[in-house]
């Protein structure tokens, strides 16, 4: 049975809870495109490009975060996540709880594109010393 655009994004979350970055990445096409508003910039395109731009920097500056998805919204290739991160900031110790929504589109089983809204005021004030 082929996975559904919502079980790829589904099984994306499950990969990062568990600590899985190669698996996680391995779910993304050679070409995603992925566009946060964060300060965290993703250069270029491509699962290396996230790596670099994304996962790396992000696990250097919080101690621990996760992402719960809480609703699921689809609509063909586009899936709508809407869930919570929470943070704790390395440097400042202090706990970042913010709601998120991410869009995601899924081709053919990859996830071609991501697109991050979340409440920047909640992240920039964990990181606030």
């Amino acid at each position: 049975m082929t996975a559904t655009p919502t079980d790829t994004v589904r099984d994306f979350y499950t990969k990062l809870a568990a600590a899985d970055a190669p698996g996680a990445l391995g779910l993304m096409d050679p070409d995603i495109e992925w566009i946060t508003m964060w300060h965290y910039k993703v250069e270029g395109r491509g699962p290396g490009a996230v790596a670099e731009g994304l996962f790396k920097p992000l696990m250097a500056e919080w101690t621990s975060f996760s992402l719960v998805p809480i609703e699921f919204v689809t609509e063909g290739d586009t899936v709508v996540s809407l869930g919570n991160f929470t943070g704790v900031h390395g440097v400042t110790g202090k706990t970042a709880e913010a709601r998120y929504a991410h869009v995601w589109t899924v081709k053919g089983g990859k996830i071609t594109r991501f697109r991050q809204f979340i409440d920047t005021l909640a992240i920039a004030d964990a990181r606030r010393r």
